[in-house]
């Protein structure tokens, strides 16, 4: 019995290793407690709101870009249903703002051209090496997945975007940092990255630090998860079929025993 149970606990003790559950290190990913907002595409009825997108593109393209990359999205993505709502023109001439590296041509060198709405967006910089050099040595990460890959998913972004406030008195900011309230030691080294009227909005939304926060999460949201509508729509789908099933089955149970009886 003692064999049976010192068998169990190790065991539990290897699980708790492998997923990260360890008292301490549950207790080491736990941050500050998140603002929790109200998204659109949340709930199984949830959406995205394409002017929200739009939006959220422009504060991409005019601020985040700058420095962050979406590797994982084509500029054709643009157009798709369920997504900002741009027409094809506009992504061509969305596309066609950025040059990208193609080739080799006939002669085996390699050539820039404008960019097409086949390309995946074009990155800021060259490399990993130029991009360190021109951010005192970070990497800027790449925005594709950056919801799915943090704790909180966009709440967490939101909450970061606007977590930018003094320091402590006491607290010790290292050069070229910045004291952020979520992030991870409280450091960042990207400076504050929305203000108000960072942007001005084609839509003639009043572009409040508050308002551009929420409209490239939900930009970078649909950039991580852009089949969520259509994935919702489906699930709609099959609880119809399924529900209508339902009653043709009992419909049929009834005629079958209404026999029996």
């Amino acid at each position: 019995m003692r064999r049976i149970t010192v068998t169990i606990v190790a065991a539990a003790a290897l699980a708790a290793a492998t997923l990260g559950l360890s008292p301490s290190s549950a207790s080491a990913h736990e941050g500050p407690a998140l603002e929790k907002q109200s998204w659109s595409w949340q709930g199984f009825f949830g959406g995205y709101d394409p002017a929200a997108l739009k939006r959220g593109f422009q504060v991409y393209r005019e601020v985040c870009s700058n420095c962050h990359s979406l590797r994982l999205l084509y500029y054709r993505n643009l157009s798709d249903p369920g997504g900002p709502g741009f027409s094809v023109e506009e992504v061509k001439k969305i596309a066609a703002e950025k040059e990208v590296r193609d080739g080799p041509n006939d002669a085996g060198d390699m050539f820039t051209r404008f960019a097409r709405p086949s390309d995946h967006f074009a990155k800021p910089f060259a490399n990993d090496n130029a991009a360190r050099t021109a951010n005192n040595g970070a990497l800027p990460p790449d925005l594709s997945l950056i919801i799915k890959a943090r704790n909180g998913g966009p709440d967490y972004v939101y909450n970061l975007l606007m977590g930018y406030k003094e320091a402590p008195p006491k607290m010790v900011i290292n050069p070229g940092m910045q004291y952020n309230t979520v992030f991870p030691g409280n450091q960042i080294g990207m400076p504050p990255p929305v203000s108000e009227g960072i942007v001005t909005y084609a839509d003639g939304t009043k572009a409040t630090q508050e308002q551009v926060a929420k409209d490239i999460v939900s930009f970078l949201n649909w950039a991580a998860e852009p089949e969520l509508v259509a994935r919702h729509t489906l699930g709609l789908k099959v609880l119809g079929f399924l529900f209508v099933l339902t009653i043709l089955f009992y419909a049929l149970k009834i005629q079958i025993w209404k026999r029996v009886h």
